[in-house]
């Protein structure tokens, strides 16, 4: 099942997001960066401000949270971006991620683009958005919490409008 999130599933969302953090970016991240960004950006004061300025979706399997989605809204050019989507291990691979994405495509049915950034090395999340219709846009470098990487850009065109 997907739903909007509620206070009440903080914690299990800052738990999903450590979990899947660590075990996506072993060896391509150094594990210190990682909790740092984890503690800073699944704080509880930054829980609350994502559930006010944007919207997260759960993914529950027997009742219990097993992933999440979080995507702007859309801005005055019609797009949006998924600025997280995790899903626990022991629960890829078998469909929860296509949901969490058709259900954040069905909410901005309006919107133009949909964009996502991820790490270059992440080759499972890379192969998920490219099997599910995005597009590579760019590849550049960057730096995330003072550690260099590689960013891959992906859009997904939601209407492509025909010109008149």
């Amino acid at each position: 099942m997907i739903r909007l999130m509620t206070a009440k599933d903080s914690a299990h969302v800052q738990h999903i997001a450590r979990i899947t953090w660590h075990e996506t970016y072993r060896g391509l991240i150094p594990e210190d960066i990682q909790t740092k960004f984890i503690d800073r950006s699944y704080s509880n004061a930054m829980m609350l401000k994502r559930m006010e300025k944007s919207t997260v979706l759960i993914a529950e399997c027997e009742g219990m949270p097993i992933g999440f989605a979080n995507f702007t809204r859309k801005d005055e050019d019609g797009d949006s971006e998924l600025t997280a989507m995790y899903i626990l291990p022991s629960h890829q691979s078998i469909g929860y991620g296509e949901k969490l994405l058709k259900y954040a495509l069905s909410m901005l049915s309006d919107a133009q683009q949909f964009f996502v950034y991820v790490d270059r090395r992440n080759t499972n999340g890379r192969a998920f958005y490219e099997k599910h219709g995005f597009e590579l846009l760019d590849v550049f470098e960057e730096y995330f919490e003072g550690h260099l990487v590689e960013t891959a850009q992906y859009v997904y065109y939601i209407h492509n409008p025909v010109l008149i």
